[in-house]
């Protein structure tokens, strides 16, 4: 069977929080954020910052619910500066029948404040 992979999940722009070195690895997300995303703890994502054109992966770890919080753990803290502007996609490989009417879920944060805007 044919397979394709397909945005499965995005966060389109919300801002750095925190950059920690000092970590094992990981991107920590508020937990509202994952779950109006549709990501999953421990999920690979891919993330583009806006600011210098980095493209990396990691994976992700829940973030305090509500807290608005994006930061960058391990290596990847190297690639992002607080106050940079991301977006954090996830993928999911689909069937080529179902490929044309997979919708992905898209959120659209306010990069002030990393909230859902209702």
């Amino acid at each position: 069977m044919v397979q394709v992979q397909l945005v499965k999940s995005k966060i389109h722009r919300v801002t750095v929080t925190e950059a920690r070195l000092d970590y094992i690895g990981s991107i920590t997300i508020d937990e509202d954020l994952m779950d109006a995303a549709n990501i999953f703890e421990g999920e690979r994502v891919y993330i583009v910052n806006n600011n210098n054109g980095e493209r990396f992966d990691t994976y992700t770890i829940k973030g305090e619910r509500g807290s608005g919080v994006i930061c960058l753990n391990g290596a990847a803290a190297r690639k992002v500066q607080p106050g940079d502007i991301v977006i954090i996609m996830a993928y999911a490989i689909v069937p080529i029948d179902e490929a044309k009417d997979f919708k992905p879920t898209v959120i659209f944060p306010d990069t002030a404040t990393n909230k859902l805007i209702k």
